[in-house]
């Protein structure tokens, strides 16, 4: 999962890329809306959560211009204006959800993930089932053929994408776009590290291995 949050204020951008990194989440930040909507045209996000009152291009002014140039990804638009007018307003430039700060991180969260599954037409089911391997996004709880398994933030996130993809080859960069973001080298081996360590979570007791490495190309999680 990849956010873009377009926020201004630092104290609030810097909570919430580290709320989004403590669940698994990759998260970006943009400091203005200029910054903002250039980084929409570059890179593909799961959600946006923005501000209204940004620096160069206002929030209303940005969320107007992506939608015109066909950007459909979900926004959240988190904001100290209170006003049913301006709650509106959000939402005709087309914001898909409204929060007032202050706010709760953990209800920020499952607006999230209700708009995902909205756009994505995801059943109303927040568990995804591969063979004898099922998640729980919501209780963030894995297990296989019955056993539970602990995994670490960013081990939940790379199986939940492996799991929205089952029998599909995910390459490395696209790992590195929904489970890490812009901190981390791209010529790093962080991601070969990270699906050996959930190998090592959710293989090593199995006799069927899961995580098939496709030599030169990526990872494929296959059940079948």
């Amino acid at each position: 999962m990849r956010i873009l949050i377009i926020e201004d204020d630092r104290k609030i951008s810097s909570f919430l890329q580290k709320g989004f990194r403590e669940v698994g989440y990759a998260a970006d930040v943009a400091e203005d809306g200029t910054t903002g909507l250039e980084m929409t045209r570059q890179d593909v996000y799961d959600a946006i959560v923005a501000d209204l009152m940004l620096p160069k291009l206002d929030g209303f002014s940005m969320i107007e211009r992506m939608r015109a140039e066909g950007t459909d990804t979900p926004v959240i638009i988190l904001s100290a204006k209170r006003s049913v007018d301006d709650r509106i307003k959000g939402l005709q430039a087309g914001g898909d959800d409204y929060m007032v700060k202050p706010f709760s991180f953990s209800e920020l969260l499952v607006r999230i993930q209700t708009l995902l599954r909205r756009a994505q037409r995801i059943p109303q089911s927040t568990v995804l089932q591969a063979g004898d391997l099922k998640l729980d996004l919501m209780e963030r709880i894995a297990e296989r053929a019955g056993q539970p398994i602990e995994l670490q933030p960013r081990e939940f996130a790379l199986l939940e994408y492996l799991m929205r993809n089952p029998g599909r080859i995910v390459t490395k960069t696209a790992i590195l776009e929904h489970v890490y973001d812009y901190s981390f080298d791209p010529q790093t081996n962080v991601v070969d590290v990270l699906v050996c360590r959930l190998r090592n979570r959710i293989d090593k007791q199995f006799d069927k291995k899961l995580i098939q490495t496709i030599r030169g190309v990526g990872y494929v999680l296959k059940t079948g």
